[in-house]
C-alpha cells in the first residue's frame, strides 16, 4: 500500500521525525481523520460500555450471590430498595426478617461500592504507571509501519482477547486482575493513537480535529451505553464478546488503511535507566504543563466519583428505586440526553478556540458548568434529576474534552518526544479515574452505604480544577 504525497513541511526520514505532515484538505488528511476517529470509536465504545455497565453489573451480580445466599437467593432488590424507602420515610415499620434483609441490603450497597472502586481503582493505577513508559518507547519505536501503529494493533488484538475472557471470570479478585491488563492494553494502544495527531497533523487543524474526534468519543461512550444495555438484557454477560470484535476491527482498520513512514531509520539515543525513570516526571517539570495536568486530575476526580455508581444510584438512590434491568436500560437514554448539549459544546468550542487562538476560557467555563450540574440531583434525588444534570454537564464536558486535548498539545515541553508526554496527559486522567472510585468508596462507606454525598464531593473538585487551570500563563 503506497502513502498519499504529503506536504511541503513533510517530516523526513532523517533525524527523529519520520511521520506524514498532511496538507489540510487533501485525500490524506481525510482518509486519517476518518480512520483516527474509527478507531477511537472501537476504543470508547468498548471502554464506554464495560466502564458504565458491563463491569458494575458483573460486580453486582457477583457481590449479590456472595450475600444474599442460600434461601435469600431469589430476593428482589428493587422491591427491597422500596422497603427500605418506606422504612426511611416512617411509613412502615419493618419486621424481624425485613429489617435482616435490610442490613444485608446495606451491606450489600457498601459491598458492590467497595468492589466497584477496587476493580476500577487498581486498573487505573496499574495503566498510570504503565502509559507514560509507553509513550516513550513508541516515540522510539522502529518499524516499517512507523512508530505508533505496532502499539496500537498489539493493543487491539490483545485487548480484544482479554475482554472475551470476562464473562467466566467469577470472583472480584480476578476481575480485578482481567480489568486491569485490559485497561494497561488499552492504553499501550491509546496513547500513541493520540501522539498521531501531533506526528501528523498541521498545528492549525488541531483544534477541528479535537472537535470531531471528541464527538465520536463521547457518542462512542453513549453508544457503547445503550448497546452493552440492550445486549445484557438479551444475553447477560456474553455482551463482552461482540464489543471485543469491533475493538480488534477498529484498530486493524487504522494501522492498515493510515498507514505511516516507515521508522526503522529513525535515530535514537541509548535507552538509559534513569531517562526512562525519568520520563514520569519530565513533562511535569514544565509550570504550565503542571497546572494543566492538576486541573485534569482534579476535574476527572470529580467526574470519577459521581459517575462511577451511576447505575447504582438509580436502583439505590433515586426515588421510586429502578430494577437492575431498568436501571442498565435507563442509563442510556440519561446520556442520549445530554447528547444534543454536548454536541454543541464540542462543535462551538474547537472551531472557536482556534480562531481566537484561546484555550483556557473554554476549559475555566466547562469546568463551571460541570460541577454545577453535580448539584441537581443531590438536592432531587429522582431519575428527572439524572436526566437534568447529564444535560447540564455534557455541555461542560464537551467543550472540555475538545479543548483540553488541544490545550495540552499546545503546552507541549518537547514535540519531539509527545508520545511521552502524552502519556503523561493521559497519565491525569488514569490519575483522576483511580483516585475518583477510591473517594467515592470512602464516602458511600462512611454514610452507611448512602450514595447522596458523592454529589457535593464531586461539586468542589470540579470547581477546584476550574481555578487551577487560571495560572498557566504560555496559553491563553
Amino acid at each position: 500500500m503506497t502513502t498519499d504525497t504529503p506536504s511541503a513541511d513533510a517530516a523526513k526520514q532523517t533525524g527523529s521525525t519520520v511521520a506524514v505532515r498532511y496538507q489540510p484538505k487533501t485525500r490524506a488528511f481525510r482518509r486519517y481523520t476518518y480512520f483516527y476517529a474509527l478507531a477511537c470509536l472501537g476504543l470508547v465504545l468498548l471502554f464506554g460500555s464495560m466502564s458504565s455497565i458491563l463491569v458494575p453489573l458483573h460486580v453486582q451480580q457477583l457481590e449479590f450471590a456472595h450475600i444474599f445466599a442460600g434461601a435469600d437467593a431469589h430476593v428482589n432488590l428493587q422491591a427491597l430498595n422500596t422497603l427500605k424507602a418506606q422504612v426511611d420515610a416512617g411509613t412502615l415499620t419493618p419486621t424481624a426478617d425485613q429489617h435482616r434483609l435490610l442490613g444485608l441490603l446495606a451491606q450489600f450497597n457498601s459491598s458492590r461500592a467497595t468492589s466497584l472502586s477496587l476493580v476500577t481503582t487498581v486498573g487505573a493505577l496499574i495503566s498510570m504507571l504503565i502509559q507514560p513508559v509507553v509513550g516513550l518507547l513508541s516515540d522510539r519505536t522502529r518499524s516499517k509501519w512507523g512508530r505508533r501503529a505496532p502499539w496500537i494493533a498489539a493493543g487491539g488484538v490483545a485487548g480484544a482477547a482479554l475482554v472475551a475472557l470476562f464473562p467466566i471470570v467469577p470472583t472480584i479478585a480476578i476481575l480485578v486482575i482481567v480489568f486491569s491488563l485490559t485497561t494497561v492494553v488499552l492504553g499501550a494502544a491509546q496513547g500513541p493513537l493520540m501522539a498521531t495527531v501531533v506526528d501528523r497533523v498541521p498545528e492549525n487543524r488541531v483544534g477541528a480535529l479535537s472537535t470531531v474526534t471528541g464527538l465520536v468519543i463521547y457518542l462512542a461512550g453513549i453508544g457503547g451505553s445503550v448497546v452493552a444495555g440492550s445486549l445484557f438484557a438479551a444475553i447477560g454477560l456474553a455482551a463482552y464478546f461482540p464489543l471485543a470484535v469491533a475493538l480488534m476491527l477498529t484498530t486493524a482498520c487504522f494501522v492498515l488503511f493510515a498507514r505511516d513512514r516507515s521508522s526503522q531509520r529513525l535515530a535514537v539515543e541509548p535507552l538509559r535507566t534513569r531517562a526512562f525513570l525519568a520520563s514520569y516526571v519530565r513533562a511535569l517539570g514544565d509550570r504550565d504543563y503542571r497546572w494543566a495536568w492538576i486541573a485534569k486530575v482534579l476535574l476527572f476526580i470529580g467526574f470519577g466519583i459521581a459517575n462511577v455508581y451511576g447505575l447504582y444510584m438509580l436502583q439505590s438512590y433515586v426515588k421510586p428505586a429502578l430494577s437492575a434491568t431498568q436501571a442498565a436500560q435507563t442509563i442510556p437514554l440519561i446520556q442520549l440526553a445530554g447528547l444534543p448539549a454536548a454536541l454543541i459544546g464540542m462543535v462551538i468550542s474547537g472551531r472557536w478556540s482556534d480562531k481566537i487562538g484561546r484555550r483556557k476560557p473554554f476549559v475555566v467555563a466547562a469546568s463551571i458548568i460541570a460541577a454545577v450540574s453535580f448539584l441537581v440531583p443531590f438536592g432531587w434525588p429522582t431519575v428527572p434529576a439524572m436526566f437534568v444534570e447529564s444535560v447540564v454537564g455534557s455541555f461542560g464536558l464537551g467543550v472540555y474534552i475538545v479543548v483540553d486535548q488541544a490545550l495540552f498539545i499546545d503546552l507541549l515541553p518537547d514535540r519531539e518526544s509527545a508520545g511521552r508526554d502524552l502519556g503523561v496527559a493521559n497519565l491525569g486522567t488514569n490519575v483522576g479515574q483511580a483516585l475518583g472510585p477510591i473517594l467515592a468508596g470512602v464516602v458511600v462507606a462512611a454514610f452507611g452505604g448512602s450514595y447522596g454525598p458523592v454529589w457535593p464531593v464531586a461539586f468542589g473538585l470540579v470547581l477546584l480544577a476550574s481555578i487551577v487551570v487560571l495560572p498557566i500563563k504560555r496559553v491563553r
